[in-house]
């Protein structure tokens, strides 16, 4: 197994950034993306490689796991926690532009293709995976022409690294490898300081079999493509196929075109849709009748509620009001502490951290902090503030186990700070062993693993118990009605409510989860086992959270409404 140095680094500055958070507070803020490149003629620009990725296998390899080009150093480029665990891998490459500077027939490098290596490019092209590079932080993208609109491109991320079929008549399927690339630098020009900003990186990729005469690196005369001779690759008509003991000689084109996109906007065209075709009307439709049967049950309920409270606050004698009916029979029970008790505050301390997690990321979203721009920042965000919600977690459950008359409030917190994370943490390291034997990029480092023990340790477990410590020194929240000594038997009313009104919030979870199998199964084209354990491993894991963010939602809606009903009427 080897070890990243620069995903170490990132790990460890994660770690370190998070305690730094709780000790010293910010004295100004930078919002990813928003700082545009500046780029004059001839500058410079860095093409950096990125992972492969198919959405066949889900399963990402590095680029340089393929026998593709390499520079004379491959340096890993600075990652986030989020860039790790997304299994990205940006690195250098051997394609040097300049800007605003057209480049033709540019010689890479030539690669001879052995027994393996063959192989393991058939295995790529079978499985259509995709090469990822980017450019002054915007992905590689190949513009496809639209049928139902003239003029009009879809984007889709990545070439593929070749196709397969056949070709000169033949019957059997050959493969052919994608060795010409034909990049377009976009950019917006501002003539008053005669500076650039690249606002789009397009490829066109073909398979063309180079002739050429005596081999000189990159001094080859190419005679398949000259551009002195204005002999351009435009098509493949002419493709090379992947054959052990032949030699692959990888080449690029690079043209500059002024663009109107100004920089602000240069990510609309990346964030569209490939199918535009979205039926809104459906989509209204089909929430104009959730909101409207919502609307029609809630006024039902409104309506028999205030009723009854009605009916219970004008009884006139002694005799009707010790004849109590409906929900109001079970007024001593219904504050009376569930079974289990314990685990439904753990489940809802867990709940409440996923909401506040939620919510914050919500807000930084709206707000322009998690730009597209910043790989894995989504995914950082969340999995700190997941790690600092561990307070609202620790708090919420001690105070609903102080309502339950408990004691042991450092066993609740002990609870609520292993059973979610210890659970999941033990899904996602089978999963992760998985994808190590299949050697793919997308294996968590044993360091990240470190640095995510070490957050869930070093941070969240503690952040629980100071909550626990905090909810529980508080004073108990006292039930609008007294509970009796003695639970109501044979009563026609059920006032077992407290895990129904968490369990059928949360099997919502359920739906999810059979909705996934359905996806997988009429929408995904994943043909390995592996990466079909992977897709259910990893939607169990987020059916379990959804199912602690909605239960303990339903929850709460239940407790805060029970409590509103039975202190608005008179109990004698």
């Amino acid at each position: 197994m080897t070890i990243s140095l620069p995903a170490t680094a990132a790990a460890l500055s994660v770690v370190l950034a998070a305690l730094c958070l709780l000790v010293v507070p910010a004295a100004g803020f930078y919002l990813p993306g928003v700082a545009p490149n500046d780029f004059e003629k001839k500058d410079h620009l860095p093409v950096k490689v990125n992972k492969l990725t198919s959405i066949k296998t889900q399963l990402p390899y590095s680029f340089y796991s393929l026998p593709f080009c390499k520079p004379d150093t491959i340096v890993d480029s600075a990652e986030n926690l989020g860039e790790v665990l997304r299994g990205d891998r940006i690195e250098n490459s051997p394609y040097v532009f300049e800007m605003r500077v057209p480049q033709m027939c540019q010689i890479v490098c030539k690669i001879s293709v052995g027994e393996k290596e063959g192989k393991v490019l058939k295995e790529k092209i079978e499985d259509e995976y995709r090469v990822n590079m980017i450019l002054d932080n915007l992905p590689l993208v190949v513009p496809i022409q639209r049928v139902d609109q003239e003029g009009a491109y879809f984007y889709q991320h990545g070439f593929h690294v070749g196709a397969k079929g056949q070709y000169s008549g033949s019957k059997d399927e050959k493969y052919f490898i994608h060795n010409h690339l034909s990049f377009t630098v976009k950019y917006h020009r501002d003539a008053q300081r005669d500076v650039s900003r690249i606002v789009a990186f397009e490829v066109k990729p073909y398979s063309v079999k180079h002739e050429y005469g005596q081999w000189n690196d990159r001094k080859t005369h190419l005679t398949t493509c000259d551009p002195n001779a204005k002999r351009i690759i435009t098509s493949s008509d002419s493709p090379l196929e992947v054959e052990a003991g032949k030699d692959i000689v990888f080449t690029y084109d690079v043209d500059f075109k002024e663009s109107d996109i100004k920089w602000a906007s240069r990510w609309d065209s990346y964030l569209l849709m490939t199918d535009d075709q979205i039926h809104w009307f459906s989509i209204v439709n089909s929430l104009m009748i959730v909101l409207f049967l919502s609307g029609m049950v809630a006024m039902i309920m409104l309506r028999t509620l205030y009723r009854d409270i009605s009916k219970y606050n004008q009884l006139e004698t002694q005799e009707e009001a010790q004849e109590e009916t409906g929900w109001k029979l079970v007024h001593g029970d219904v504050f009376r502490p569930p079974a289990n008790s314990d685990w439904l505050c753990v489940y809802v301390g867990t709940g409440v951290q996923f909401f506040g997690m939620m919510l914050v990321t919500m807000v930084f979203a709206v707000l322009g902090f998690l730009s597209p721009s910043n790989r894995g920042g989504l995914m950082t965000a969340m999995l700190l503030l997941w790690v600092f919600m561990g307070l609202l977690a620790g708090y919420s459950s001690s105070r609903l186990y102080k309502l339950f008359k408990g004691s042991e409030w450092k066993n609740i917190a002990l609870r609520t700070a292993f059973t979610f994370p210890g659970s999941v943490f033990t899904v996602f390291f089978f999963l992760n062993i998985l994808i190590w034997g299949q050697k793919s990029s997308g294996a968590v480092p044993f360091t990240t693993m470190f640095a995510l023990v070490l957050l869930w340790f070093g941070i969240s477990v503690p952040l629980v118990f100071v909550g626990s410590y905090l909810g529980f020194k508080k004073p108990a929240i006292e039930d609008p009605v007294k509970t009796n000594k003695i639970p109501r038997q044979l009563c026609s009313e059920d006032y077992l409510w407290w895990w129904r009104s968490y369990l059928t919030s949360g099997s919502s979870a359920l739906y999810l989860f059979l909705y996934a199998t359905f996806y997988f199964y009429t929408k995904l084209e994943i043909t390995k086992f592996v990466s079909a354990i992977l897709y259910f491993g990893y939607m169990l894991i987020a059916s379990y959270a959804f199912f602690a963010l909605t239960g303990t939602i339903g929850f709460y809606a239940c407790l805060m409404f029970t409590r509103l009903i039975y202190s608005s009427v008179k109990i004698e």
